[in-house]
């Protein structure tokens, strides 16, 4: 891992912490108890008086954005998101068919645990970049949600693959059909985001294994997928 990553762990899913010379970065927010462990995490590793400088949202899932808005109200961070996904963070997502088992979850999550829409600042598209960090670019990786998003850094040969797959030691795979907007263009986006040069891949949902463990468990996944 660089040394100017740090990934946030949760039971339900991780998001990361990314450092350059004007702050922090957040990809993505959390889910429950997100902002506690973001806080825990920064004071463990002497980041804790450095500011949140912006959040930059790889997809509209409520396990990716319950704090959103909490966060922006404390630290004034902006937020760069993918368009494709603005109905969900007004809150008010479209599901169908397969993903209406994801459509029930999130109608029942966002009252009890208080979700409040926001409107990011900026709306971010397929080849997008941010001038920050080391330097991302938005590569659109659509099946989970429509507007499902990764984020690639040439400079370190990463990206930063949201929800693509879970990886865990003996348990990697895609992520179950009821929580998929459009299953269909999945595995067309498995194979967009190994096209990238990759030295390593970060998920959301996936063990402590180094980024190159888990691009290697994404390729063997890959390979199995295609019938190969």
């Amino acid at each position: 891992m660089h040394e100017s990553i740090l990934t946030v762990r949760a039971p339900a899913v991780n998001f990361h912490v990314l450092r350059d010379a004007a702050g922090l970065y957040l990809v993505d927010a959390g889910f429950i108890g997100g902002i506690t462990l973001l806080k825990r995490t920064l004071r463990s590793h002497g980041w804790e008086k450095e500011p949140i400088k912006g959040i930059i949202l790889t997809h509209g899932h409520l396990d990716h954005i319950l704090n959103v808005a909490p966060l922006v109200k404390e630290t004034s961070a902006w937020v760069a998101a993918p368009r494709l996904d603005a109905d969900h963070y007004a809150g008010r997502p479209k599901y169908t068919e397969w993903s209406h088992g994801a459509g029930i979850l999130e109608a029942i999550g966002r009252p009890l645990l208080h979700f409040q829409p926001f409107t990011p600042d900026r709306w971010i598209d397929d080849g997008d970049t941010l001038d920050i960090w080391q330097g991302l670019r938005a590569i659109h990786l659509p099946g989970h949600t429509h507007g499902h998003t990764g984020w690639y850094c040439e400079k370190l040969r990463a990206l930063f693959t949201a929800d693509l797959f879970a990886s865990y030691r003996g348990i990697t795979h895609l992520p179950p059909r009821i929580l998929n907007s459009c299953p269909e263009l999945i595995p067309a986006s498995v194979q967009k985001a190994l096209s990238l040069e990759l030295d390593g891949v970060l998920p959301n949902h996936g063990d402590a294994a180094e980024p190159a463990v888990h691009l290697q468990r994404l390729r063997q996944k890959a390979r199995r997928w295609a019938g190969k």
